[in-house]
Formats: C-alpha cells, sequence, structure tokens
C-alpha cells in the first residue's frame, strides 16, 4: 500500500485542536494509518521511575495523529497540497504535488 505522507516529509494539520500547525513527520505506523509529528498532538504521561538516570514524573511527548487529518506541504510551491502518483519512463512509481505538477523527492 503507497502512503502519501512519509518520514522527513513537511505536513500542515487540517483537523483537530492542533489544526494549522505545521511540523515535520518523525515516524510513520503505516498499519494504524497514524503518524508523529513534531511539536503536534503533545500529550503529558506519568511516568514511573527507572534507575537514577529516568526519575519519575510528568512527561510530555508527541502522540501519534491519523494520517487523514495531515496535509503534506510540497517542497517546491510551499503550500499545502493533495498528492497524486505517477510512473516515470523508467517505471518508477513517485508522487507529485497536484498543485504546481513537479515530482516530490
Amino acid at each position: 500500500m503507497a502512503f502519501k505522507i512519509k518520514k522527513d516529509d513537511t505536513v500542515l494539520v487540517i483537523a483537530g485542536r492542533d489544526r494549522g500547525k505545521i511540523g515535520k513527520v518523525k515516524k510513520v505506523f503505516p498499519r494504524r494509518m497514524r503518524a508523529i509529528v513534531e511539536e503536534v498532538n503533545i500529550v503529558k504521561r506519568h511516568m514511573r521511575a527507572r534507575g537514577p538516570e529516568r526519575p519519575s514524573g510528568i512527561v510530555e511527548m508527541e502522540a501519534p495523529i491519523h494520517i487523514s487529518n495531515l496535509m503534506l506541504v510540497c517542497p517546491n510551491c510551499g503550500q499545502p497540497t493533495r498528492v497524486g502518483f505517477r510512473f516515470l519512463e523508467d517505471g518508477k512509481k513517485v508522487r507529485y504535488c497536484k498543485k504546481c505538477n513537479e515530482v516530490i523527492e
């Protein structure tokens, strides 16, 4: 299954409490259709102490967000865009920006 959002892509959050924020994708979970984005969907977790190097406390961390709530920001035109797929002459499948019609990556 081909996904429109990959690691290190810049994305815009289009739904939820962090709507309008832009961040970089740190990790993608394809089976769950979720991604972790820097500085987006911050949650607080109560952590138990794990030895002297990791004390207990309340830790803020990024939680996964569903990829339907994310929109790719095109590196060429700099606008949030929908993503399409096409095949190059050599048979390689690539993503492209539907606004500027340029290949992504």
